[in-house]
């Protein structure tokens, strides 16, 4: 069921191409405030806490930069800011995005026969009600072998670089060897649908 924003202005404070893609193909128009903040900085214990606390710190730097720019234009029109931040989770440590080509080789390398996970938060913020709304997902994803040219070839491309975990697995030279994704792709990918769907119906 979808939720009914058709009075609501939606902001997706993400600039990743998948987010973006995802929440088009859930029919909802929205324009695009990204949120600049130093993802390092913030440090928690556990992957589920990072998550949410990485899209509460991307959707407060989104508020503020759209209190700066907006002075007093369009502020009783109600609007709805999604926020959301993906982690991987490899042998219990958490990844970001990779550093280096290095990195993120090896990241793939680790991947190769064996299993990885991903842990993605949605924040749902009416901004004007003030009501916020969040949660995270899960999903575990289990690979074949990878051959070290498909890696090098993904590597070379540079996306990975892009990715928590350097992690891709809808990209056609990696999906060949996703062996089971105990979860939903759109959350791997970075927006899970329904539960972004929930929230902004809890949030409305």
């Amino acid at each position: 069921m979808e939720a009914n924003t058709s009075s609501y202005k939606i902001i997706l404070g993400s600039s990743s191409v998948a987010r973006r893609k995802i929440l088009s193909e859930m029919g909802y128009q929205f324009t695009i405030v990204t949120a600049d903040i130093d993802e390092k900085s913030i440090r928690k214990e556990t992957p589920e806490e990072l998550v949410m606390a990485l899209a509460e710190a991307k959707a407060n730097a989104v508020i503020s930069k759209l209190q700066t720019t907006s002075k007093r234009e369009g502020v009783d029109e109600p609007t709805i800011l999604i926020a959301a931040d993906t982690v991987v989770v490899y042998g219990g440590v958490v990844r970001e995005k990779p550093s280096s080509k290095e990195e993120a080789q090896q990241f793939l390398k680790d991947y190769s026969g064996r299993h990885a996970a991903t842990v993605g938060s949605v924040l749902v913020t009416n901004l004007k009600t003030g009501l916020r709304k969040g949660e995270w997902d899960r999903v575990e994803i289990y690979f074949n072998e990878i051959p070290d040219e498909t890696i090098e070839k993904l590597v070379d491309e540079g996306i990975t670089l892009n990715v928590a975990g350097g992690l891709i697995i809808e990209h056609p030279l990696i999906l060949p060897f996703v062996k089971e994704v105990v979860g939903t792709t759109d959350s791997v990918m970075g927006l899970p649908k329904a539960l972004t769907e929930k929230l902004l119906k809890d949030a409305m």
